[in-house]
């Protein structure tokens, strides 16, 4: 997952590719959500047009493709990545039959704590017991560690956020209660530590008189369904650490701990090496140089962050740039790969 921050001013150059440089997009999500409030979802149709604009208009090469041109130092021009991060169920579901149809190839980065698992991803299960429980106590004290809070939902907590499908995170405004205490735990919930964070999802659980179930809309892939990912003609996988946490915001050990296990535990899942990472959240402050060289000392081949930038030969390549991706139509997309420097 990344912030839902929009770049888009700063990724402008209006201005044909340089010779020898790859933009590298970042997708989340292919699936249609009433609720998407951290903007993760491109919806299966506006992907099918993403697909199709890259294969015409660009030249689409794996992440693997870009590392060999990295190590050789010769980068194709009009070059185009596509990854995933996260590994949601319908990236095999909806986004996979796409690319193989389009013949387009893609990298998934997986948080391997969620494979297979009985939880949701912390963000979304947030989202479903503040947004959309149809009822909630008017007023939440909460302590749980260092963090305590008191929370007034007044009327609104007997509201649930249906009616407000289109608000997310960029928008400067809150327009009920519920979505002003959203926003002020996801900030609050972002940089902690797995334990903690599970911890206070657990007594929100309660407080909302809610289970911790998973929605089959929401879920992680299973343990099959990557194996089913990994084994298909243009797909592979990719480790994006084991809880997905702020790695900046962890000790040494700990970071190892969640960099060297993503990808000892992928491998076993797939009986394949893994030998590409992404940064969870992945802004220049989500990790640090202590980070890269753990990266570097696992023996990741190439490492992606979520900071927009062409890839050159110049490029870090274990901390190569990103384009975060929206629900763009095609002329949007269209649009933003000429801002982006992609020659189209």
């Amino acid at each position: 997952m990344t912030l839902a921050v929009d770049h888009s001013a700063s990724q402008r150059r209006n201005a044909p590719a340089l010779p020898g440089s790859v933009a590298v997009l970042l997708y989340h999500r292919v699936t249609n959500l009433a609720l998407d409030p951290q903007l993760l979802c491109v919806s299966p149709e506006h992907f099918e047009r993403h697909l199709e604009i890259v294969q015409r208009h660009a030249q689409p090469l794996s992440t693997d493709e870009l590392s060999d041109s990295l190590t050789m130092g010769a980068i194709p021009d009009r070059g185009v990545a596509i990854t995933f991060d996260d590994g949601y169920a319908d990236n095999p579901r909806e986004a996979a039959p796409l690319l193989e149809r389009f013949g387009v190839p893609a990298t998934v980065f997986v948080a391997s704590g969620y494979v297979g698992g009985d939880r949701e991803f912390w963000w979304d299960e947030l989202e479903r017991l503040v947004l959309c429980t149809p009822a909630l106590p008017p007023k939440l004290e909460l302590v749980c560690g260092a963090m305590s809070l008191e929370f007034d939902l007044g009327v609104q907590a007997g509201h649930n956020a249906g009616g407000h499908t289109e608000w997310n995170v960029t928008h400067c405004d809150d327009p009920t209660p519920r979505h002003k205490l959203y926003r002020m735990l996801f900030d609050r919930l972002r940089p902690m530590h797995d334990g903690p964070r599970t911890r206070v999802l657990e007594a929100l659980a309660e407080w909302s008189g809610q289970s911790r179930a998973v929605r089959p809309s929401h879920r992680p892939m299973t343990c099959d369904e990557l194996r089913a990912l990994h084994g298909g003609r243009l797909l592979s996988i990719g480790a994006h650490t084991v809880t997905h946490p702020v790695l900046s915001r962890l000790s040494l050990d700990e970071q190892r701990r969640e960099i060297y296990e993503s990808r000892r535990s992928l491998e076993n899942i797939l009986g394949a090496p893994v030998t590409t990472f992404s940064y969870p959240f992945g802004t220049r402050h989500d990790y640090s140089d202590d980070s890269v060289r753990i990266v570097e000392d696992a023996g990741f081949d190439l490492a992606c962050a979520n900071t927009p930038g062409l890839v050159d030969t110049d490029s870090p390549r274990l901390a190569m740039p990103r384009f975060l991706v929206r629900n763009w139509d095609e002329e949007t997309l269209l649009r933003k790969l000429t801002e982006f420097g992609v020659c189209v």
